[in-house]
């Protein structure tokens, strides 16, 4: 249950985290490189809810500049492999934060990594599926007499990845808020005290990480704020102060039950 207490100099935490950061840029340049071959494939599933916006008036999108194409492919695997190598980027950020934490919650890496990757995976799934829909419906249904919509793929891909890492980072929420406990920053119960609060910075954070339309503000602020609550539940359970005062009070009553077995 104790703290790794083992002070290391500044330049030796440096050293460990470009040697991390090393293993996680390395991992996803190898992954971008062996994603370009599908970079095609890649971008029209990506893309799949605007490019079935478009076709729905017969429109598809454009390509405006001669190396569009291409830099967007490379954008692609770029994100590929940022994506599929989420769980190496998650298990070298706990392993280089782990040292500051009690032994118990060292060991718990493995779980750390499954759900951080799960909740990143289940953000973008769900913004990919329930939201990107409507907001390229919202922003096609514009079209009249005068204007008509010629998305270029180069700005919708940038709008996609855009709402797919807002939705994939906002999902890790419980996990940041039951970071926060269980390293003594902020307790379970400040934390829920601090609910408005939170509510309030969610839906400014919607506001600013998505598009201006109240659609996909609302289906990423709604969600996070269950999130918020969820991880203050979590946090609670797995609370230090009140996993210490239950320890204390267990230790309390095994002595007593001690001196009374004496005194008999």
């Amino acid at each position: 249950m104790s703290v790794d207490e083992r002070a290391l100099p500044i330049t030796d935490h440096l050293t460990e985290l470009r040697n991390r950061l090393a293993w996680v840029i390395g991992a996803m340049v190898i992954v971008a490189i062996l994603s370009f071959n599908f970079a095609e494939q890649i971008f029209g599933f990506l893309l799949a809810p605007a490019t079935d916006a478009l076709g729905a008036k017969g429109s598809q999108l454009q390509a405006i500049a001669p190396t569009e194409i291409f830099f967007t492919y490379i954008k692609c695997a770029l994100l590929s492999g940022f994506i599929l190598t989420l769980p190496i980027t998650f298990y070298q950020l706990w392993s280089f934060i782990a040292p500051g934490l009690y032994d118990n919650e060292r060991r718990a890496v493995l779980p750390f990594v499954f759900f951080s990757t799960a909740l990143f995976g289940g953000g973008a799934l769900f913004g990919y599926s329930m939201v990107f829909p409507m907001v390229f419906q919202f922003f096609n249904s514009w079209d009249n007499d005068w204007v008509v919509s010629a998305w270029t793929m180069k700005e919708v891909f940038s709008l996609t990845t855009r709402l797919f890492l807002a939705f994939g980072v906002a999902f890790e929420l419980p996990l940041f808020v039951f970071f926060l406990s269980i390293t003594g920053i902020l307790s379970a119960k400040q934390l829920f005290r601090g609910t408005p609060y939170a509510i309030l910075i969610v839906f400014i954070l919607g506001a600013l990480l998505t598009p201006p339309d109240f659609v996909s503000q609302l289906f990423l602020a709604v969600p996070m704020v269950f999130l918020y609550l969820a991880g203050v539940a979590v946090a609670w359970l797995f609370d230090p102060e009140r996993r210490a005062a239950k320890e204390a009070k267990e230790k309390a009553e095994r002595a007593g039950h001690a001196v009374t077995k004496r005194e008999d």
